[in-house]
């Protein structure tokens, strides 16, 4: 039977009318459609009779693996067909298509794959964007390339992003479209708060709260946790409390048939717990779930550019994602979410999630738009344009991978780009073939790629783990623990024309492989610091005492966590020394060095940071003196300067001078700003300088002034004035600000008698703002009105005062009273 929409009863038929009106009329297309609306599901067939396809297919994105075989599945079921008929779907290493294929479910990166192969996609009538909330670095690249091939070769293409909760009139912005919003979720949640978020007993709270979701309320169960150790912890605790509860686990690196029994209905008719991390938060329907159990915590991976390495980070959710996880128990009928937190933190969280593109490695983004032909990634289509921090890093690591050179691809650059991996995979890859070891470098790479098999305690050599792996290919085990590490090495054989190998290798063949892929993380044994290791990108890390491995000279590390002092090593193998010679580099290094006391020159053989060996260099020349001075000065900051307070009041007036007058021309001067261009204004003063004392010794107040042109000093003087002459003849300092509000005139009182108006700066046009200060300088009122002040408050202030001050004039009619700059007897006043 043909698919009829107006057969279902979920919200999203309301408004694809309008959807498909608003396709035929645009290219593009906003929905937003909350969780159980259909959009996944029953949208996309109803789309594959548009005219503008003309016999042209229709690819989806998702965001995850899981997400793309279950909603294929889901999709199929509805035409009464088989997965790969009508209906199929691309993953990686993985897909079911054929001939007939109408309606593709794709992963996020294989599209991205298929714009570089065909930059006009041809064959390809629209572009479904689903959960682009999620905003996963693919997405978020894809959309940019599509829109490009849109706007430059297929204006007929058409593009629907689809999203649950988003920034919609951002995305209306950017994108120009119009825009359909489908009705709220089909059933009412009932969200209770549960103020338990211990994120140190996060398991055990979590499993208690569940209990009591058990008891208070009816239906399957929906447990959010940040990740696979919590999950565990808290189903051994409930497999423990209950014999008659199916406990299911739901996280990505589970087999698949262990995800599907997560998501479908027990078998036994059991009542089920399932707990998952965030892949459950969007586009799976886990059949009988009525309750939701939040932990409001996740897990992602954070790249850190200045280590070249990724941390999983614990991180309290947004509550986009609150909202998404809750409308997981009103999908089937009327439910209730647990929120383990109050009512007050809730406000305070974040509206969105962070978008990856924010906070990922971009080496392969940057390969991906090299590939494309682009340098300049602001000439596409971002919701989040990219950090440019981060493109520098990705930048800088793809060159020292020989896959760009003057931004262009390099034929090695290209052959990186064909592999389905992260480029340092893939030039792991490549290297491997061309030191005849490729199997070798696909066990390896199959290894780095999926999570550790073996557990801690075997140790941090990886190559107990390729040996594993080789014993388990021997004994043809099926369905262990490197399943799914086998299967990846499998498809990488595939791909790269390689038969399989279970020999024995040389570890130091391993070690040599890594370093291809992370020279940066060439480890070197520091002296008299066992299981010690400095490594090239001049990070620390250590090992474990009693491992195998704590006494090599020479590692080269796969995985480690990043920490300010000392990282902690978890995968690694043994360097041969001599295969690190074409690492190794001649370098003359001049730079400042505060805890060594301020200029070092030597010429040091080393790699990266490690280094080998040293000699002084004696003959500087000047500019590179200044070079490294002004360097270090925008990495220390402003203590290596003397940053008085002579300074910072001069720095004060030209931001309050700007302030009051934008049209006038002068530099920054705020201390960032002083600091990031310190070359322009310091360095014909930097000659000669040798050590930390030098630096401070350089009149910074003299060196700044001199910074400005004549007609700025002059303008500078006359309309932000250091000092004001008061009637007693004293000439106060005034205080500037460092936001650039109305600076402070701080004067005694009686110093100001007879004055009647406020003192002015700026050729008249801005009072200051006067704090009067008792014969004891403490402050005995603030004014910006100092006629009011004598006619409102000064004989409520005088009263006090003569008490106070017994032996001071306190006149009746201070304007008719001399000013006094020092004590003077009252004369009966």
């Amino acid at each position: 039977m043909p698919f009829n929409i107006n057969d279902h009863q979920l919200p999203i038929v309301s408004v694809t009318a309008e959807v498909k009106e608003k396709l035929i009329q645009h290219n593009t297309l906003i929905l937003s459609a909350p969780p159980g609306a259909g959009k996944s599901t029953l949208l996309p067939l109803a789309l594959l009779d548009m005219p503008f396809l003309k016999g042209q297919k229709i690819v989806m994105l998702e965001p995850r693996r899981l997400a793309a075989k279950t909603i294929a599945q889901r999709l199929a079921d509805l035409l009464g067909e088989k997965v790969g008929d009508s209906i199929g779907y691309r993953i990686r290493f993985e897909s079911k298509t054929s001939a007939n294929t109408k309606l593709e479910i794709l992963t996020e990166g294989i599209l991205t794959r298929m714009l570089q192969s065909d930059n006009g996609l041809e064959g390809i009538g629209m572009i479904i964007f689903d959960e682009f909330h999620e905003r996963s670095i693919h997405a978020d690249v894809a959309l940019a390339l599509a829109r490009a091939s849109q706007e430059i070769l297929r204006p007929e293409l058409r593009i629907l992003v689809m999203s649950a909760t988003l920034n919609m009139p951002e995305l209306i912005d950017l994108l120009k479209a119009p825009f359909v919003q489908s009705e709220g979720r089909q059933y009412p949640i009932d969200v209770k708060y549960v103020d338990q978020n211990d994120e140190q007993m996060m398991a055990e709270t979590t499993a208690q709260v569940v209990k009591t979701a058990l008891k208070q309320e009816e239906g399957d169960i929906l447990v959010f946790l940040p990740g696979q150790r919590e999950i565990k912890n808290c189903a051994s605790i409930l497999r423990r409390s209950f014999d008659d509860l199916a406990v299911h686990e739901l996280y990505g690196k589970l087999p698949y048939s262990a995800q599907q029994a997560a998501i479908m209905p027990n078998r036994d008719g059991k009542r089920k717990v399932v707990i998952a991390t965030a892949i459950a938060e969007t586009s799976l329907t886990i059949e009988g779930v009525k309750v939701v159990v939040d932990s409001g915590w996740g897990r992602k991976a954070k790249y850190d550019p200045k280590t070249g390495l990724s941390g999983l980070v614990t991180y309290h959710i947004s509550k986009d994602s609150a909202d998404q996880r809750a409308g997981r128990a009103g999908r089937l009928s009327p439910g209730t979410c647990y929120r383990m937190w109050s009512k007050g933190k809730h406000a305070q969280l974040a509206k969105f999630n962070v978008p990856e593109i924010l906070e990922a490695d971009l080496t392969p983004l940057v390969l991906e738009l090299a590939a494309w032909g682009i340098n300049d990634p602001n000439t596409l289509t971002w919701l989040s344009p990219p950090p440019a921090y981060a493109l520098k890093e990705g930048t800088a690591t793809l060159e020292s991978l020989n896959a760009i050179k003057d931004s262009k691809l390099t034929e090695h650059g290209k052959a990186i780009q064909k592999l389905p991996c992260h480029p340092r995979i893939a030039h792991l890859l490549l290297m491997a073939i061309e030191d005849d070891q490729a199997q070798l470098g696909t066990d390896l790479a199959a290894i780095l790629e999926e999570k550790d098999p073996l557990p801690r305690e075997t140790g941090i050599d990886i190559n107990l783990r390729i040996e594993a792996l080789r014993r388990s290919r021997k004994q043809d085990k099926k369905g262990g623990k490197f399943s799914k590490i086998e299967k990846v090495a499998s498809q990488y054989r595939r791909m790269l024309k390689i038969e399989v190998d279970n020999a024995t290798f040389d570890p130091f063949d391993t070690g040599l492989l890594l370093v291809h892929a992370y020279p940066e993380r060439i480890a070197f044994a520091r002296p008299g610091n066992n299981a010690q290791f400095q490594l090239a990108n001049g990070k620390f890390a250590m090992a474990g005492h009693k491992d195998d491995l704590a006494y090599e000279p020479w590692l080269a590390i796969a995985h480690m966590n990043d920490s300010d002092k000392m990282g902690r090593i978890y995968l690694a193998s043994p360097l041969n020394p001599t295969d690190l010679k074409p690492f190794v580099k001649n370098v003359e290094t001049i730079q400042w060095n505060s805890k060594k006391g301020g200029l070092i020159a030597t010429k040091d053989t080393r790699i990266g940071s490690i280094i080998l060996q040293s000699k002084p260099i004696l003959d500087i020349e000047p500019a590179e003196i200044v070079a490294a001075i002004s360097e270090a000065i925008i990495k220390e900051g402003a203590h290596l300067l003397d940053f008085n307070e002579e300074v910072q009041q001069w720095q004060n007036r030209i931001i309050t001078l700007q302030a009051l007058n934008p049209n006038l021309q002068f530099p920054k001067v705020d201390t960032a700003s002083l600091l990031a261009n310190n070359e322009t204004w310091l360095a014909p003063y930097l000659n000669g300088i040798k050590k930390a004392e030098d630096l401070k010794k350089i009149n910074l107040l003299e060196v700044l002034t001199h910074s400005l042109d004549f007609e700025q000093q002059k303008t500078l003087n006359k309309l932000a004035p250091t000092k004001i002459e008061v009637p007693s003849g004293s000439h106060i300092k005034l205080d500037y600000q460092a936001n650039g509000t109305t600076p402070i005139l701080p004067v005694r009182l009686q110093e100001v008698f007879g004055l009647m108006d406020t003192p002015t700066i700026n050729e008249g046009k801005t009072a200051v703002l006067m704090h009067l200060l008792s014969p004891g300088f403490k402050l005995v009122q603030i004014t910006g009105d100092l006629s009011s002040f004598w006619e409102n408050a000064y004989f409520a202030v005088r009263k006090e005062m003569r008490a106070k001050y017994k032996r001071h004039a306190w006149p009746e009619n201070p304007l008719e009273h001399p000013a006094i700059s020092g004590t003077k007897r009252r004369n009966g006043l």
